[in-house]
Formats: structure tokens, C-alpha cells, sequence
């Protein structure tokens, strides 16, 4: 079995749903090495998370943002942790709905993803900087 892992850091996104596949892909190359395997995405982050979903349409980014914004929304006079500001609670409830990793099946060396699906980075901060992943790409 070989194991393979890097820590890669995303530029900043603005606050939404982003695809990130091909800057995964492209950070490890060692992927094309493992015929049988798997690939864990992990988000070192408590703001902002990782998920699959479509990749080809980007008003279902956009649905994703509205969505998931009138599901937690900013001010409410229960939230105790504002200290970065009005979206600073409401980001890590994001986070935690959301989930840090996500797991993908490695087939031939490559993502064995549907045709319409993407590894998004959802950034739930209004000014986040590049956020840290960990990859770990593991199989035969």
C-alpha cells in the first residue's frame, strides 16, 4: 500500500461555494501512482468547510450560498461569539453543517468522481485568508 500526503494552501476566496478539483489534483501528482485507492480532503479550518457537489452549473454555487445563509443567518442577538464580526458564529455553525473532509475514490490514478461533481471550498468569512488542506491520498 503507498500513502502519499501534502499540505496545500488555497489563495483567498471571497465569501461562497468555490471548486477547487483541479488545485487538489494538480498539488498531487502522486495520485497517478495508486490504482486502487482513496483521497481524503481535510480543511484545517473552524470558518469554513468542504463538500461535493455539482460542478457544471454555477448558479447551484450561488443557490448553495443563499441557501445555507437564510439557514444561519448573521446578527442574531443569541450568539455570544462575535468577536470577528457579524459573520464570525455564523461561519463555524457553517463549518460544522458543512464538514471539514470529504473522501473520494482514487480509480486508474485518477478522482473517481461523477461527471457533474466538484470538491467545492465553502467559505463562510467575508475576509478569510488561503485556507490550509491536508491530502492523503492512500491505496494500490
Amino acid at each position: 500500500m503507498k500513502f502519499f500526503q501534502k499540505e496545500i494552501k488555497l489563495k483567498p476566496y471571497a465569501r461562497g461555494f468555490h471548486i477547487i478539483t483541479e488545485q487538489i489534483e494538480s498539488a498531487l501528482p502522486e495520485m497517478s501512482d495508486i490504482q486502487i485507492g482513496q483521497l481524503q480532503v481535510f480543511i484545517k479550518h473552524t470558518s469554513a468547510s468542504i463538500t461535493i457537489n455539482e460542478n457544471a452549473d454555477p448558479t447551484v454555487r450561488l443557490d448553495f450560498e443563499s441557501h445555507i445563509n437564510k439557514m444561519v443567518p448573521e446578527n442574531q442577538p443569541y450568539y455570544k461569539h462575535t468577536y470577528e464580526g457579524a459573520d464570525d458564529m455564523p461561519a463555524h455553525i457553517k463549518a460544522s453543517l458543512m464538514g471539514t473532509s470529504v473522501q473520494i475514490p482514487i480509480t486508474n490514478g485518477k478522482l473517481n468522481l461523477g461527471i457533474w461533481q466538484g470538491i467545492y471550498l465553502c467559505e463562510h468569512r467575508n475576509h478569510a485568508s488561503g485556507r490550509d488542506l491536508v491530502l492523503t491520498a492512500f491505496g494500490n
